[in-house]
């Protein structure tokens, strides 16, 4: 069974980080690259009730990925993910709603990959802030990277974007429901705002 293991921290300087991530080794697996994700459910929204993900991603090319519920493990977000890639964004979505399954959020984020002592190491740019996300084998091997890289372990988040989005929709009564840069434009988010504090300073 496939399984994600991952964290993700804030961070307040994300440049500083990478720079930080470049000097212990990490090895450059996927340049910095755009995505957009396409949540999909039914329209009684039965996924989201099992704590259920289906999403279709593009960014160099298309994907589509199953994530069952997670679990805290060690301090770290467990669950099972099934992910593989498809030829055709256009007709994968097509073949989702011909399901019966609909696009509920859009949200995009600019993503770069590294790898660093068996953990892939992720430079998130959000629509509200800039986070790096850490999966690992285990909880202890993603600890002891995060803790190697300065990241303050108890500054943690085990949370996905869109439940941060969610989070944020609420305590700042925002109008839209898709978590894109657009949206985002005229708008300063604080860490409070998000319930997170940064982890690299």
């Amino acid at each position: 069974m496939d399984q994600e293991i991952e964290v993700k921290f804030f961070l307040q300087d994300l440049a500083a980080f990478r720079q930080r991530l470049l000097s212990a080794g990490a090895f450059l697996t996927q340049p910095r690259v755009k995505e957009i994700n396409l949540r999909f459910d039914t329209p009684q929204r039965d996924l989201s009730q099992k704590a259920q993900v289906l999403r279709l991603r593009q960014d160099e090319a298309a994907h589509l990925t199953f994530k069952g519920p997670g679990a805290l493990e060690g301090g770290v977000l467990s669950r099972q993910e099934i992910e593989f890639e498809v030829s055709d964004f256009a007709a994968a979505r097509r073949f989702l709603e011909a399901l019966g399954y609909r696009v509920f959020t859009t949200y995009e984020k600019i993503r770069e990959n590294f790898t660093l002592a068996g953990v892939q190491v992720s430079l998130d740019e959000m629509p509200f802030g800039n986070f790096t996300e850490l999966e690992g084998p285990n909880p202890e091997a993603i600890r002891k990277l995060a803790e190697s890289l300065g990241l303050a372990w108890e500054r943690r988040i085990a949370m996905s974007y869109l439940e941060l989005f969610a989070r944020l929709k609420t305590r700042l009564a925002l109008p839209f429901d898709d978590l894109t840069f657009e949206a985002f434009r005229d708008l300063t988010i604080r860490p409070e705002d998000l319930g997170v504090q940064p982890a690299d300073g």
